[in-house]
């Protein structure tokens, strides 16, 4: 009898202890996306150059893109290869260009810069293609800068 009550005792109390939740983790939101794609477009309008812009979350989803009059769809395609590969790996695209050709997914091309948290929370990446690597790179980061985000993750 005392075992049964020694049971059920301890039944109750372990129903009465709250289940361990996973912690809640920053996530990408479409308008934090759409200041990135948006501010990349202004920069590169400002600066008459033909831009396409991807800009994915940290598990590797388009949340936006678009391209300006003129871009050609090779610099489409481009622009979604480098912020994917941003977003997944959290290495910029002009440092995985160094690790040579082969890895499926891994940008070459400088263009593709991931973004983070203050906290150092990967959210995701952007691509941008159609002009020259390093001002490709800049758009990208003017984008981040809007939205307040980091290039660098802790």
């Amino acid at each position: 009898m005392r075992t049964k009550s020694i049971l059920a005792a301890a039944i109750a109390l372990a129903a009465s202890v709250p289940a361990l939740a996973q912690s809640a983790r920053p996530m990408l939101d479409y308008a934090t996306a759409a200041t990135i794609r948006d501010t990349c477009l202004a920069w590169a309008g400002e600066r008459e150059m033909n831009i396409a812009v991807a800009v994915y979350d940290e598990a590797g989803r388009l949340i936006t893109f678009a391209f300006m009059d003129g871009t050609s769809t090779a610099v489409a395609d481009f622009a979604m290869w480098k912020g994917r590969s941003a977003a997944t790996i959290h290495v910029a695209s002009k440092e995985t260009a160094n690790w040579g050709q082969g890895a499926p997914g891994v940008a070459t091309w400088e263009g593709g810069t991931p973004f983070f948290t203050e906290d150092g929370v990967a959210l995701g990446g952007v691509g941008v293609s159609g002009a020259d690597s390093a001002d490709d790179s800049a758009c990208g980061e003017a984008g981040i800068a809007a939205a307040g985000l980091l290039t660098q993750g802790r």
